[in-house]
């Protein structure tokens, strides 16, 4: 039997553990689990034969070297700023690791020592980083297989809500950290390049500046500008392109109304709010606004945000309960987005019956044989519950199948990388389809970057 160590059982491991454990009888595979809540890990083994749970403490050096010197592979889940010890410890030990997170500077450092050793570190092969990544580059290397010239690329991914669960006015719900929710976009002006010319949106003006995406059979979405879209030229090959864009998707409507949050400060994450524990959810919105000795909290927030009591702006913000009396942060010492994110869990937060929805859209520009074209793959998964959801399917399924490749000896080219090579993304895409995750690419006519913009 060979051991594959998975360490970190949280809601993305879900879809990852149930497809090795198909695969271990076929394949000869033993599956260790180790999480800090041993009844959590017990839990994902489902009492299969072939899975151990442990309980691992990954700050524990002797627990966790002990884990890791076992395994033929490792599959690391932990939150991405946990990996690097891990990491170093399979260098140590010589065995091969995969994650679904972004390359670390301090992941980077160990290309050398990995590959002196024949070992692969695979990162990046989740939904987004991963899944985007090869079903962009299988396109991208087609066209220049056949001598093609790229000239634009877009990218745009999202983590919604299926429409059979779409049940508020905001068309969203969390299928993924909410904190990322919260804090999307700060951190510096998005950038990006259009014909040539380097933009930029400061996070003030980030949620005003949308795109429309027709999804055929789903409607129409926006997409707001991701932080760093230049972040995969080199990496792709597109040093040249001359448009690059990558965005993240969203249900019309919604970018302009999260942008009232903005506007009043609630996600900011830079300061404490005093004696946040005992705050009404009220006293929070009030906390944003200018004292008047006789206009309510509700007349306040319209005038400041310019909306009518009629608006659907309003009614957006009145179905969260931001103006309760009764509803306590309950949070100690947080911050404004701290806060936010307790407010919208109580009304995002995804029930047992409901499902969730990726849906991805890459537009690729490019010139052959003298003539300008345009290739659009679309691509949405609908997850099954909340545990076995299309978010826990799309991270988790890519890192399965990378890792079942590389113990295969399928995967060969060694050293810290992203799935950008053909090795890789060839046979995981394939076998992506039978799992539902199918991109359907379609010809288009190529009008360069001539988006439908939405000022909110």
């Amino acid at each position: 039997m060979r051991t594959i160590l998975i360490i970190g059982a949280g809601r993305s491991a879900s879809s990852l553990i149930h497809y090795l454990l198909e695969k271990s009888e076929k394949e000869s595979l033993h599956l260790v689990i180790g999480d800090l809540s041993l009844s959590l890990a017990e839990k994902k083994t489902n009492n299969h034969p072939n899975a151990t749970a442990i309980a691992l403490n990954i700050f524990d050096e002797n627990q966790r070297k002990e884990a890791i010197q076992k395994a033929d592979i490792v599959i690391s889940m932990l939150p991405a700023h946990l990996h690097i010890e891990v990491a170093r410890d399979c260098v140590v030990y010589k065995k091969s690791m995969v994650t679904a997170s972004y390359v670390s500077d301090e992941m980077q450092e160990l290309d050398a020592a990995a590959k002196e050793s024949n070992l692969i570190f695979m990162n990046e092969i989740g939904l987004d980083p991963g899944i985007d990544h090869m079903s962009a580059m299988k396109v991208i290397d087609e066209i220049g297989d056949q001598g093609g010239k790229m000239l634009l690329f877009e990218s745009f991914c999202g983590g919604l809500v299926a429409p059979e669960s779409d049940t508020n006015l905001w068309n969203y719900k969390f299928t993924w950290a909410p904190r990322n929710v919260v804090l999307a976009g700060q951190g510096g002006a998005a950038k990006f390049i259009q014909e040539g010319a380097y933009k930029y949106i400061p996070y003030c003006n980030l949620f005003r500046r949308t795109e429309f995406l027709e999804v055929e059979g789903f409607g129409r979405f926006e997409a707001y500008s991701n932080r760093d879209s230049l972040k995969y030229r080199s990496v792709y090959g597109l040093d040249d392109v001359l448009t690059l864009y990558r965005g993240t998707i969203r249900r019309v409507g919604f970018s302009k109304a999260w942008n009232m949050f903005v506007q009043l400060g609630m996600t900011d994450d830079s300061y404490i709010m005093e004696d946040s524990e005992n705050m009404s959810y009220r006293k929070f919105v009030n906390s944003f606004l200018p004292y008047h000795p006789t206009d309510s909290v509700e007349i306040k927030v319209r005038l400041i945000l310019k909306i009518d009591q009629d608006d659907i702006m309003w009614d957006k913000l009145v179905e969260l309960d931001l103006f309760s009396h009764k509803k306590i942060v309950g949070l100690k010492n947080a911050t404004p987005a701290q806060i936010l994110e307790k407010i919208l869990s109580d009304s995002w937060t995804l029930q047992p019956e409901d499902k969730d929805m990726i849906v991805m859209y890459h537009k690729f520009g490019y010139e052959l044989d003298g003539e300008k074209k345009q290739i659009d793959s679309k691509m949405v998964c609908i997850g099954e519950d909340q545990t076995y959801t299309a978010m826990a399917k799309t991270v988790g399924l890519p890192v399965a199948m990378a890792t079942l490749l590389i113990l295969n000896g399928k995967i060969t080219t060694p050293g810290v990388q992203l799935p950008i090579r053909k090795e890789v993304y060839l046979p995981i895409l394939k076998e992506l389809e039978e799992y539902g995750v199918v991109f359907k690419e379609q010809a288009m006519p190529y009008l360069g970057y001539n988006p439908v913009k939405v000022f909110s």
